[in-house]
């Protein structure tokens, strides 16, 4: 499952996602404002899950 990394263009807020498919990429919003104002990141390999499919990163 690919995990992309997100940054909100409102409040500078970054986070991870699992995308399963293209409707969950159009459905991605912002963990701390939920705002869909973001942009895709390049991402590290990661492994795990947190229980949601998206989850703040520091």
């Amino acid at each position: 499952m690919p995990l992309y990394s997100y940054k909100c263009k409102d409040c500078g807020g970054k986070f991870d996602c699992l995308v399963f498919s293209e409707k969950d990429k159009l459905e991605v919003k912002c963990n701390k404002c939920e705002s869909k104002n973001i942009e895709k990141l390049l991402s590290t390999f990661g492994l795990g899950s947190t229980g949601s499919n998206c989850a703040a990163s520091t």
